[in-house]
């Protein structure tokens, strides 16, 4: 993607959080972010993250960590808010180079902006901008799509279960 917005003069924006500061917010919260350098926090959304634990997506990751974490020194209240740290994040790169009347097509991972939330909540809380997104599901009749799936986005590409991964 990058060789090609560079030969085709595109604009190119890099909008995730550098890892190491997602990492920090994982083991000591949003307030681990407070001991930054102002160089550090130009990578970042400016503090402080507004978060919101009632959104499915959050509620969510807390269950699947819940099940995968038993260290009893870790806090897995931290785990949604390193997602949500990168969605905001992700979302202030977006709006900071936002321009109105232009395309903005922004790839990331479908958990960063299915059902709506993750990137676009961040988004919608500063403007009211017309945002579609894409996301990908699999099941194996592909015929017809399961209703589980419904509204998990505005287009939902769906794929045979069976389907070789190169991840």
């Amino acid at each position: 993607m990058l060789v090609f917005a560079k030969e085709n003069k595109l604009k190119f924006i890099c909008t995730n959080i550098p890892r190491r500061y997602a990492s920090i917010v994982n083991s000591k919260g949003f307030e681990g972010l407070d001991n930054l350098s102002d160089q550090a926090k130009k990578y970042i959304t400016p503090l402080p993250v507004k978060y919101d634990a009632e959104l499915d997506c959050y509620k969510q990751m807390l269950k699947m960590g819940q099940m995968r974490h038993i260290d009893k020194d870790y806090d897995i209240l931290n785990l949604p808010k390193a997602q949500a740290i990168k969605d905001a994040t992700m979302a202030y790169f977006i709006l900071k180079h936002y321009l109105k009347g232009k395309l903005f097509l922004h790839y990331n991972g479908s958990y960063h902006s299915d059902n709506f939330e993750g990137i676009v909540w961040y988004i919608k809380q500063k403007k009211d901008l017309n945002i579609l997104t894409i996301t990908s599901v699999e099941q194996e009749n592909t015929e017809v799509l399961n209703k589980i799936f419904l509204n998990k986005a505005d287009y939902i590409l769906c794929i045979p279960e069976d389907m070789t991964k190169t991840y």
